[in-house]
């Protein structure tokens, strides 16, 4: 039986416990460079114990921010930022990234100041795009331009080249963000997606851009690493596909090289009224697609007791925990699961520089 404090290896890497930070948009860059807030923010989780810390959503083109205060990886200068950042988690964790297009949801202010599209004669805006021209709605209502098959082909040329950038960076976990309602999560969607071409309607279809552009990444990261993806498998209402569509398209990905897939929520409509909200409440769904798939996975949501978390892993629900507010609140939270969990010695978590002064007191 696995424990939470365990460790987990996956292709030729070797992460310490089973314990991973979430990435989370801190919306602080400037045109898509990290700075020293990244690397504080960052690096703070990785002194604090977590196995694996991955960075934020990362865009892999300028109209693939969420945000102006996005990060990026589409250029030299910022996979040249992101370097020293990857290589100080490596000291302390196994360094991810995560990369994304934000698709329709795309040109936004920062959630603390609206939270909502920008003006489209915002100096700052440009306009999304998405697999059909349908808005996501509510706070976010531009109509997104309908992709055609040459902006596809770019957008997954993209995802190439950031993956590339990632590697150079000194990252050594990627993660496709497939979920939240972005891009590649939209085009799966039936709520989002109403082409009529080979990459709408039918499940195969929809599937076709994240298979299409999971395989291309496949192709230039090597196998010694683990390659991720985080899905959104249902949004919980009637227009959602069934999770059993969810399930298939996650089998299907790892027929095609994938490694772990990170179990979250669709989030492609504003409507979230039928998400049964609640503790670690997307544990079940990610052990039925461990089960189902016969792949790894991941969970988070709503993980913040060191209990719970032991729990999922010894239930076999999920290989890893992926915490965010929990590590927003408490960066030192592996530390304290470890004494909560009567770990022999809590202070093996921590770099000497803390378990010193902490073992003495």
């Amino acid at each position: 039986m696995p424990h939470l404090f365990d460790e987990f290896r996956l292709k030729d890497v070797t992460l310490k416990n089973r314990i991973a930070v979430s990435p989370m948009c801190q919306y602080s860059a400037d045109d898509g460079m990290p700075n020293t807030w990244h690397s504080v923010h960052l690096g703070a989780r990785a002194v604090g114990g977590a196995g694996l810390v991955i960075a934020e959503a990362t865009a892999v083109a300028p109209e693939g921010r969420i945000t102006p205060g996005c990060t990026g990886i589409w250029n030299d200068a910022q996979t040249a930022a992101f370097a020293p950042i990857a290589a100080f988690i490596k000291r302390y964790a196994v360094p991810g990234i995560q990369i994304a297009h934000a698709g329709r949801k795309a040109s936004a202010n920062r959630p603390w100041e609206g939270d909502d599209h920008m003006a489209a004669d915002d100096p700052r805006a440009w306009q999304p795009i998405g697999p059909s021209a349908v808005a996501f709605g509510a706070n976010l209502p531009r109509v997104p331009t309908e992709m055609s098959k040459a902006d596809i082909a770019r957008v997954q040329h993209d995802f190439v080249e950031a993956a590339k950038r990632a590697l150079a960076a000194g990252f050594e976990w990627l993660e496709l963000h497939f979920a939240h309602g972005y891009l590649a999560q939209s085009f799966f969607s039936p709520i989002a997606n109403k082409r009529q071409d080979e990459y709408g309607g039918s499940f195969d279809n929809r599937s076709r851009f994240l298979t299409e552009t999971l395989s291309a990444v496949r192709k230039v990261w090597p196998e010694k690493y683990p390659l991720t993806a985080r899905l959104g498998v249902s949004d919980f209402t009637s227009e959602s596909q069934p999770l059993e569509e969810s399930i298939a398209l996650v089998k299907r990905f790892k027929s095609l090289g994938l490694d772990l897939i990170d179990v979250s929520v669709g989030f492609n409509t504003p409507d979230v009224s039928g998400v049964p909200w609640g503790p670690a409440f997307m544990a079940p769904f990610a052990e039925r697609i461990r089960r189902e798939a016969q792949i790894p996975t991941a969970v988070g949501w709503f993980v913040s007791d060191p209990k719970q978390a032991e729990a999922i892993v010894e239930s076999g629900q999920a290989d890893l925990v992926m915490l965010a507010r929990g590590e927003l609140s408490d960066p030192n939270w592996t530390y304290h699961a470890a004494q909560a969990l009567g770990r022999a010695d809590p202070h093996a978590t921590l770099p000497p520089q803390y378990a010193h002064w902490l073992r003495g007191r």
